[in-house]
């Protein structure tokens, strides 16, 4: 602010002159009553606004307080506050000065030229900078205009090239399960057509982020007029985005309580590249989320085990035939990867660990993924490295001590008698929020706890079949453990006797 005052406020430049004594009017104490003071350096007289009222002051200023010499500081007005005036003859601040109004102060005026404050850089910033911005946004408006250009000529070209895609384009009044329904292979379950799957995932619009996990962010999005769920992968999770389509694309796949899977695409922008996989949306979220919000009846409690067992049965299960289906194991299951639909059932999700085993060669798919499963939900014999894997069924024996633990925290929430426990997490009180392999290995191989099943749950029948699965699902032997089929019926029996509508 100082170098633009000295800029605009012409100075003559003065000598102090010499060192004898320089009479002036004076209007200040003490010297009020005489009308004058002496002074070795200046003559001065102020005027400046206070309150809405003009003031008028005259006074002498000290020689050795003329700081720099010749152009003393004190004598540069400050534009639009104060006009003060320094002189070097007896009586010389007698001069009657203006004091510069607000609005025709120098420093409040603008423009360039001899009236004015802005210098050339002033000008040429105010000239230049809207033409900048306005080339800039024709810049954005071309590449937007072309982008969408494009775009537009490649549906036109899918909808001439293919006959297939009139489903998508023409008939715009089809749902996205009448698509699936409509286009999936042969009814095999092995979901859409590729350049299907890349023509819906790219007309679906982002709504809101639900959820965020190591590999990247789930988004609830729209197609039209219905909600999906779009699993977008972090570039450096490519592996993961690719195994996880490729084993939701497995022929016959496709089940009430697996997660209905509806397209993959690797979206490039230009920038980076964006790995979506889109299924169907669950507003209920995982079962982790629903058991934290809400208990559950005994009917609630049955369906969703019985549910989760049907999911998992199916995809344990091998198919033989032309159109079969390899046996698969998911490696990861947890609450978190279950998801709760509308009819409160389950849907098993997230199966980019999953193992195929492959029955004519006796081989297993495992693909080159560095991460592990969930440390609090590993089975001892992942814990303590036995486990053999090149034996499938040590696999699937996995997932159902994984199942086990899985109901006991569905088991735990059930209100029967209008009781129910809060919500944990199995282990909660034997290992921290985030326990290491160590801590895990401790608790389950070493010590061999598990969690505590109350004994007030003896009581209620649906309860007590409840915690026998658990306990036959916790077995340190793998082999002893039950299957997910066997579970399945076990909780249909449990369901009929109940009276649980499926």
């Amino acid at each position: 602010m100082f170098f633009l005052i000295t800029f605009k406020v012409f100075l003559t430049v003065y000598s102090l002159g010499p060192a004898q004594a320089l009479r002036c009017h004076c209007t200040v104490d003490p010297c009020q009553k005489t009308g004058q003071c002496e002074t070795d350096g200046a003559c001065v007289a102020s005027t400046f606004f206070s309150q809405g009222q003009e003031q008028r002051v005259r006074n002498c200023f000290p020689r050795e307080s003329l700081m720099p010499p010749g152009q003393p500081i004190y004598c540069l007005s400050a534009e639009g506050y104060s006009n003060t005036h320094c002189c070097y003859t007896d009586y010389c601040n007698s001069i009657d000065l203006k004091t510069p109004s607000v609005t025709t102060a120098p420093g409040m005026r603008g423009g360039y030229g001899p009236g004015g404050t802005w210098g050339l850089v002033e000008l040429v910033a105010v000239i230049a900078g809207p033409l900048f911005l306005l080339c800039l946004l024709l810049l954005v408006a071309m590449f937007l205009y072309h982008y969408h250009q494009r775009a537009y000529n490649h549906r036109q070209r899918l909808e001439v090239e293919d006959p297939s895609c009139d489903n998508l384009y023409l008939a715009k009044d089809r749902s996205l399960q009448d698509l699936i329904y409509n286009l999936s292979t042969s009814g095999s379950g092995s979901g859409l057509p590729l350049f299907v799957q890349r023509t819906v995932a790219r007309t679906i619009v982002l709504q809101e982020i639900i959820g965020k996990g190591r590999f990247g962010e789930v988004w609830r999005g729209r197609w039209r007029g219905g909600d999906v769920a779009v699993k977008i992968f972090s570039s450096r999770e490519e592996r993961s985005w690719f195994r996880e389509a490729e084993i939701y694309q497995t022929i016959m796949l496709r089940h009430e309580n697996i997660l209905g899977f509806i397209a993959a695409d690797n979206k490039d922008n230009g920038t980076w590249t964006q790995l979506w996989l889109v299924s169907d949306y669950h507003e209920y979220g995982s079962l982790f989320d629903y058991l934290n919000r809400y208990s559950v009846t005994t009917e609630g409690m049955i369906k969703l085990a019985l549910s989760a067992a049907n999911g998992l049965a199916h995809l344990h299960m091998e198919i033989l035939g032309t159109q079969g289906k390899p046996g698969i194991a998911h490696r990861d299951l947890k609450s978190k990867n279950i998801l709760v639909k509308k009819n409160c059932t389950c849907a098993i999700a997230d199966l980019g660990l999953a193992v195929r085993h492959d029955s004519a060669t006796d081989t297993i798919d495992i693909a080159p993924n560095q991460r592990v499963g969930t440390k609090r939900y590993m089975a001892p014999e992942v814990l303590d490295e036995t486990i053999n894997m090149r034996h499938f069924e040590s696999f699937k024996c996995v997932d159902i001590y994984a199942l086990g633990l899985v109901y006991w925290e569905i088991a735990r929430r059930c209100n029967t008698g209008g009781v129910h426990e809060e919500y944990q997490l199995p282990y909660y009180d034997a290992v921290p929020s985030d326990p290491s392999i160590e801590e895990m290995r401790k608790v389950v191989c070493d010590q061999k706890l598990r969690p505590s099943v109350p004994n007030w749950w003896q009581s209620y029948e649906a309860l007590r079949v409840m915690g026998k699965i658990m306990r036959e699902c916790w077995y340190a032997n793998g082999a002893a453990r039950l299957t997910a089929l066997r579970i399945k019926k076990t909780l249909s029996q449990l369901g009929i006797q109940e009276d649980v509508k499926i």
